[in-house]
């Protein structure tokens, strides 16, 4: 299964952003696929997850709800959409995706895009 990011880019404070992951290859294996982002010198942090029936998993943070994870399973696609970004929110994005894990632990992804980056300018 390979994963590509788009949609990433330079954005002011308060803008948006709708990034895309689309998944090819052996993609009838995947159920889950998610968002992290890494922001330099800092841990890998989850954003949200969605399987393949809807079932959606947001972290605690939930972004204070300015994230939105949706997928179109059609087209092996999974979306982050980004509200009211602010400079905080700067950070490499990362999709993962896994045949059945959809936690929020990192490590437990099989599959790995390789990062769309996301500044915000204040």
């Amino acid at each position: 299964v390979q994963l590509q990011a788009s949609g990433g880019g330079l954005v002011q404070a308060g803008g948006i952003l709708r990034l895309s992951c689309r998944a090819s290859g052996r993609t009838g294996s995947i159920d889950a696929m998610g968002w992290f982002r890494q922001a330099p010198g800092k841990d890998r942090v989850f954003i949200a997850s969605i399987t393949r029936s809807g079932s959606r998993t947001y972290s605690a943070d939930t972004m204070n709800g300015r994230f939105t994870i949706t997928r179109d399973s059609a087209k092996n696609t999974v979306y982050l959409q980004m509200n009211s970004l602010k400079p905080e929110d700067t950070a490499t994005y990362y999709c993962a995706a896994d045949p059945d894990y959809s936690g929020s632990d990192w490590g437990k992804y099989d599959y790995w895009g390789q990062g769309t980056l996301v500044t915000v300018s204040s």
